[in-house]
Parts: structure tokens; sequence; C-alpha cells
């Protein structure tokens, strides 16, 4: 096996309010190994076991289901993928992004001296230009969705330049889809090619590669096509569009994030996960930080290693936190975004 390089390293930067923010290195890739490739096997039953055990194991009530629940705000993608998106709404969600929680939850919390935002603001391309100029100055990346997202059939010329159309707009993150058909045909070469495509496209954009894991088949797909993304250099692997039938399930995410620890024990290099679709409430986030905490440890639960992709989520957790402090839960729509 050889790689481009091999790193550990994070660097830092400073967020408004004067907190460090880590941000992971971008992923160099290495060269397609197919023997390793080749050799990854995933058993269905023991990991369906593992993840069916895994809520009622870990339980967290209180001030610290309250902590936990203010970290995974700080890991949302906040999201709006629809077509009938516009200006106002998109943005209307920068500044949920911005302002997650209402204050008079946060000052009860204990949080006003600490600055908590959203870990970014995901959106078609059409909307870039929108949201990088809603979010100037709060140091909250936009990402968008590209390459003929979500079925990614689009004529390839047309998916790199729209990748780079996005990079020119703002976007400090490329979310790309993967051509399906080439791990269902276990084309693993033009699967690697394709993502290394993307990445060069990327430029200094940290690049997620989506894997619609609910049409890959099996389990097995499923770890061989995040080992193939993360050799062809994707900063992040990502589950889902949130349009497939199936998206984000805990067997999918351990079978990825077990290929992610092998990513990085072979070769130093740390890569970031997002679950993304059917995540809407505040109990299932709790479920998946767990996770990541019991796999890959508590690096991987901050914003540049850990993201869940959601639009819903954010007004479920501002619920259980209000009824953390009151004892109540307030309506729905009184956290509703768009």
């Amino acid at each position: 096996m050889s790689t481009r390089t091999r790193t550990d390293a994070s660097t830092a930067e400073t967020t408004p309010a004067g907190l460090p923010q880590l941000h992971q290195q971008r992923n160099p890739g290495m060269a397609l190994d197919l023997d390793w490739v080749r050799n990854v096997a995933a058993n269905t039953s023991a990991i369906e076991r593992r993840c069916a055990s895994l809520p009622g194991r870990r339980s967290v009530k209180k001030e610290w289901q309250a902590a936990w629940l203010l970290k995974a705000i700080s890991l949302i993608d906040l999201t709006t993928l629809a077509g009938d998106d516009t200006e106002r709404r998109v943005n209307r969600l920068c500044k949920k992004a911005m302002q997650p929680v209402r204050p008079d939850l946060l000052a009860a919390l204990g949080m006003t001296d600490r600055h908590l935002t959203t870990g970014a603001v995901c959106v078609y391309h059409e909307m870039v230009p929108t949201a990088v100029k809603a979010l100037e100055g709060s140091g909250i990346p936009v990402a968008a969705v590209s390459t003929g997202f979500p079925a990614g059939l689009s004529p390839f010329r047309l998916r790199l330049l729209e990748i780079t159309e996005s990079v020119a707009a703002g976007a400090r993150e490329i979310d790309i889809v993967i051509s399906r058909r080439h791990v269902l045909t276990q084309n693993w070469q033009a699967l690697y090619d394709e993502i290394s495509a993307f990445r060069a496209a990327s430029g200094n954009a940290h690049m997620k590669s989506i894997l619609a894991t609910g049409e890959l088949g099996t389990l097995r797909n499923v770890a061989r096509a995040s080992l193939v993304a993360m050799m062809a250099g994707s900063d992040f692997i990502k589950t889902s569009t949130g349009k497939e039938s199936v998206n984000a399930t805990l067997p999918v995410s351990l079978t990825m994030i077990r290929q992610i620890r092998d990513y990085h024990d072979r070769t130093g290099i740390r890569i970031g996960y997002k679950p993304a679709g059917g995540i809407s409430k505040a109990k299932d986030a709790l479920t998946y930080l767990a996770l990541m905490k019991e796999e890959l440890g508590n690096r991987w639960l901050e914003p540049d290693l850990f993201r869940y992709g959601a639009s819903s989520l954010l007004g479920d957790i501002e619920r259980q936190l209000e009824h953390n402090l009151t004892g109540r839960y307030s309506a729905a729509y009184r956290h509703a975004i768009g």
C-alpha cells in the first residue's frame, strides 16, 4: 500500500467569540489499493446486533442531556434543498444557523459566554451567493450539494463545472454524489477516478462524498465504497442525499465509521462522517453521538469531523432543551424555521 502522505494534524482558528475551532487538514488520498478494498467484509448480523443494543445502553438525562444536545447543535448542517427555495427562506435559515437557540434558553443553560452556531448551512448551487452573504463574518461555512444531486446522472463535464462554479461562488464545502452503478458493478477503479476528479475540482473546499447507501444493496458494498471514497481524497463520507427511500441508519453508520477507523489506523488520516436523512429527533441525535464516541473517540465529536445532515432536527432539540428547563414542551411550530 502506498499513500501520498501521512498526517495526523489539525489546524485551529478563532471563532468570533474567541473560542478555538478545529479544522482537520485536507485528506490527500492515496493510490487505489484493490487488495485492501476486496478484502473488506461486513458481518451484517453482528452489526445489526450491536446497533440494536445502543439506544438502550447509552442514555443521558437532565443537565448531561442538555450538554450533549448543545453539542449536537454545533454539528448540524442546517439544510434546505427544496424546489421552491427562495432567497428569503435561505436568509431565515442562515439567521437560525447563527442563533440556533433562543437567547433566554441559552442564558438559563449558562451559555451566554459561548458562541453557539450550527456546523454549516447546506443549499443548492443557486442559493450559494445568498447564503454566503447572509453568513458573512459568522465563520459558518456554506456547503453546496453538487454533481447532479441527487441522482448524479448529469453529463460528467457538467458535474465538474457545477463544483467549480459553487466554489467560485463562495462554497467552502462541496457535497458530491457518486455514480451508484460503479458500486453495484464493483467497478472500483471507475469510482476512484470519478471521486478523484471531483476532489480536484473542489480545490480548497472540503469535499463530502454522498454514497446513497440505501441504493447500494449490501453493507459490504457500503464498506467498500466508503474505503474507495477515502482513498480518492474525500474529506467526509456521507450516507445519503435525503432523497432516497432509505437514508441514514445505525447499521450503515457503524459500517462506514469502522472503515473510517481502519483508514485512520493505517494512514494516520482522519476522515469525517455525515449521516443524512431521517434524523429528526433529539434522541436519535444522541444515539449517533454515542456511536461516534464509542467507535472513534471524542476527537470525532467536533464539527470538522462529524455533521448531521438535517433540517427539522434543530427544532426538536430546542424543544427538548426547553423541556429540560421548564418541564413543559412548547408547540413544535414555535421552533419551525421555514
